[in-house]
């Protein structure tokens, strides 16, 4: 199996995206904590990444762990 196919995996897309959810919350609030109150605009774009990293690293970090169990 390569690293692809274990990126595309069902369950490691979904875990991730549940790792995502939770970090990526957290990463706004903290991060954006003014624009979510109203006092300052919110970026879009640091919002999406606040989401996109932790799910990259999760998935990548399951994908790899499946690749490790196999050999």
């Amino acid at each position: 199996m390569s690293l692809l196919q274990a990126l595309i995996q069902p369950s490691v897309a979904l875990n991730a995206l549940k790792i995502a959810l939770v970090v990526g919350t957290v990463l706004n609030v903290i991060n954006q904590g003014e624009a979510i109150w109203g006092e300052a605009d919110l970026r879009i774009g640091h919002a999406l990444l606040n989401y996109l990293v932790p799910y990259c690293v999760a998935s990548y970090s399951a994908a790899k762990h499946q690749l490790d169990k196999q050999k």
